[in-house]
């Protein structure tokens, strides 16, 4: 899996609220993304930065996706060329769901804290 952050600069003046409405407004379209596990919408006024934190299974999904059409919305909406930063995301641990996810590392056995093992 990586994580992708995508970054942009935010018009002077945007409100809190539309904002959300913005990102609310883009919900289907990644709802519906076969590619995407899960995504976070992010914002800071003070700084005028807005963005996103993607999680894939490939970087090579995160640029199908992030392509020239989609550079070209957050031009649009915000006037703004994003930046795109990928890492290697190797474990998740989500508490909502008690949960985690992570990638098996050939010849290397980790336990989780539900086996009772100590955190990494």
């Amino acid at each position: 899996m990586i994580t992708e952050i995508v970054l942009f600069d935010l018009p002077v003046g945007i409100t809190r609220e539309a904002m959300i409405a913005q990102f609310r407004d883009s919900i289907p379209r990644w709802r519906d993304n076969p590619d995407l596990l899960r995504k976070h919408m992010i914002f800071d006024l003070e700084r005028r930065k807005g963005g996103g934190v993607y999680l894939w299974r490939s970087v090579a999904d995160a640029k199908r996706w992030h392509g020239e059409e989609f550079r070209r919305r957050i031009m649009a909406a915000f006037g703004s060329e994003p930046s795109y930063q990928y890492f290697e995301t190797p474990v998740v641990v989500d508490n909502e769901r008690r949960d985690d996810a992570h990638e098996r590392v050939k010849g290397v056995r980790r336990k989780t804290a539900k086996t009772g093992s100590a955190p990494i």
